[in-house]
């Protein structure tokens, strides 16, 4: 009576378990698909952009996301040029110039505008333009130069102006270094994004990340194979 009770009771759990098996089955598969639509489901709810931003202000302290540091050895030059007469005779010009190592800094404003959007598979993201810190010279590693000179001028009044220039010149160096960390920013941002989606949306894996700044091509061109 023993070995029949045994059998009967585990032929009823197994005819429970089945007659159950296509409830659960449908509960699960229906909880899959709400995870799958959970970050298009986040677009058409605006949450994306609120959500990004909250994240990466907390997660790097202040508005700004830094994200290289660039350190260079420039050469300033400036050359000085004067006549006499109304233009009618040239003076020998003055060259002069600086060296020094400068630190610039990139980083991105995370309170400047971003675009997300979900387009076949893929997340296009439109991050703000490059930014950079006020550049830092090494004062103490200046050298100067006077690389043409001439009886009939003020070298060291050329030397001022050029001291003086130091600053602004270095900025305008600074933004055509940005080319040279394009890219790098490019990688640090879709690692960011996709590192955010990883933690916020159960469905991240499926969306290809693309990023774009602002001075590039709009979203609904980017990542277009060429003709």
């Amino acid at each position: 009576m023993l070995v029949v009770t045994i059998l009967v009771a585990g032929g009823l759990y197994v005819f429970e378990s089945l007659r159950r098996l296509p409830a659960d089955a449908v509960a699960g598969s229906k909880k899959l698909a709400r995870d799958l639509v959970e970050v298009a489901a986040a677009f058409r709810q605006g949450r994306i952009e609120i959500s990004f931003t909250s994240y990466a202000t907390s997660v790097t302290g202040s508005s700004y996301l830094q994200f290289a540091n660039l350190r260079q050895t420039e050469v300033y030059t400036r050359q000085d040029e004067a006549s006499l007469l109304w233009g009618t005779l040239d003076l020998p010009e003055v060259v002069v110039s600086a060296t020094a190592p400068v630190e610039y800094t990139y980083y991105l404003d995370l309170d400047e505008g971003w675009e997300f959007r979900l387009e076949s598979g893929r997340l296009l993201v439109q991050a703000p333009p490059i930014r950079f810190n006020r550049p830092a010279i090494d004062a103490s590693e200046i050298r100067y130069e006077v690389r043409a000179s001439s009886l009939l001028r003020d070298e060291e009044a050329a030397l001022e102006q050029l001291k003086q220039g130091l600053m602004v010149m270095s900025e305008r160096r600074a933004e055509e270094h940005i080319v040279l960390v394009r890219e790098v920013g490019r990688s640090k941002v879709r690692e960011f994004v996709e590192r955010w989606l990883a933690g916020n949306f159960g469905d991240a894996e499926q969306y290809r990340v693309v990023v774009r700044f602002a001075d590039e091509a709009p979203l609904a061109t980017a990542d277009r194979p060429a003709r």
